[in-house]
């Protein structure tokens, strides 16, 4: 029976996929198995020993310790894709936002709301004030091209738009699904100079945290509009707000607001509401339901974080997974302490990420709890589990 911990609401339309007879759920799950959960903040201290996976039903995760979850031996998975289409309809939206005024002229209708007879009148006199640019002919850039970059950019130039993007990591899976009509950028510094907006697309860590500033800024053309439904941490709040005072960017447009964007007139704020479909959180839970499942009756690991992607068809009934810190002759290791209990090897997968490698090793005989114990006094070894 694996049991699993829920923090926050979880779709039912993912939960209920969970067989019962297998699978205990609830947020009031001690010693659990896995975690799933949405936004919620999760402390180091706050998992338990027993966890050796933890899903998160939705693209962030920023929100998960994860570099503590890896060398705990913990698979953390997420949901890039689930929520893709709620949050380009958004950044669709944002454009448009952005470069008709039209937020300014829904308050403007608000003051005048008491007016009664002149409010015909006072719209023709004062509409001008809130006249934008059309977006046919203008140039998008769009930095990252991942599953909402791709979507976003393709959307953009079906309405016309001149697409360009950026992306040097960019999958073979997305740039198969990369419309024609979208161009390359071959560096980042050139995209901002020649986009009228910019849509960012990108993970928030070490590398882009405070990536846009205004050395970014200077670059862009004077009077762009940036759009960012990625992560707030990606663009710095005080060389933004200096470069729409000064004029050199004309609107923000953001799904993560702060004290200081709320105050700033150029800024529209929009609540965090990218994934807040109930298609995006029914797509996002089945997701990381299936990853979990996958994870912890087949140890297959697709869409994690912190794990290499790695799947073996299972062709034996007892099968060994083993993460260990990426050095040389853990295989040769792992494989002679099976040769010598006299386990036959069936298959084997190994596959690194960074500074650790994931292993699936499908045996003909059942591996005995003393030879789990001698693996696990390898060096390097982090976390070892069988599976039958």
């Amino acid at each position: 029976m694996f049991r699993i911990k829920t923090i926050n609401k979880i779709s039912p339309h993912g939960l209920k996929l969970f067989p019962k007879e297998t699978y205990e759920v609830g947020s009031d799950i001690t010693d659990p198995d896995a975690i799933l959960l949405r936004s919620a903040e999760l402390e180091p201290a706050h998992i338990p020993e027993s966890v050796i996976a933890i899903a998160r039903a939705g693209a962030g995760y920023n929100n998960i310790p994860v570099s503590d979850c890896t060398g705990r031996g913990i698979a953390v998975f997420n949901t890039p894709g689930g929520n893709a289409n709620a949050v380009k309809e958004l950044v669709i939206a944002a454009i448009l936002l952005s470069s008709r005024d039209i937020v300014g002229g829904i308050k403007w209708c608000d003051t005048i709301a008491g007016e009664a007879d002149q409010v015909p009148d006072l719209v023709e006199k004062g509409k001008a004030k809130f006249e934008g640019p059309e977006l046919i002919g203008k140039t998008l850039g769009v930095v990252g091209l991942g599953a909402v970059g791709v979507p976003v950019a393709n959307a953009a130039a079906a309405l016309g738009m001149k697409v360009i993007g950026f992306d040097p990591g960019i999958s073979v899976d997305a740039a198969w699904n990369l419309s024609r009509a979208v161009l390359k950028a071959d560096t980042l510094e050139s995209l901002l100079s020649k986009s009228d907006y910019v849509s960012l697309h990108l993970p928030l860590s070490d590398s882009t945290e405070g990536l846009y500033n205004a050395d970014k800024f200077k670059i862009m053309k004077k009077g762009s509009r940036l759009i960012n439904m990625s992560r707030g941490g990606i663009v710095n709040d005080k060389d933004l707000i200096e470069a729409l005072n000064t004029e050199r960017l004309s609107v923000y447009v953001t799904d993560f607001p702060t004290a200081e964007l709320i105050k700033c007139p150029r800024v529209i704020n929009i609540p965090h509401l990218g994934a807040s479909t109930p298609e995006a959180e029914d797509n996002c839970a089945v997701m990381a339901v299936q990853q979990l499942m996958d994870y912890l009756e087949a140890g297959t690991v697709k869409n994690s974080v912190n794990l290499p992607r790695c799947d073996l068809e299972k062709g034996s009934p007892y099968r060994l997974i083993g993460i260990n810190r990426n050095i040389p002759n853990m295989v040769g290791q792992l494989t002679t302490i099976l040769a010598e209990e006299k386990i036959n090897i069936m298959d084997l997968i190994n596959h690194h990420r960074d500074d650790y490698a994931y292993n699936i090793i499908d045996t003909e005989q059942k591996i005995s709890g003393k030879t789990l114990e001698k693996i696990k006094k390898v060096e390097g070894i982090i976390r070892i589990r069988t599976i039958e």
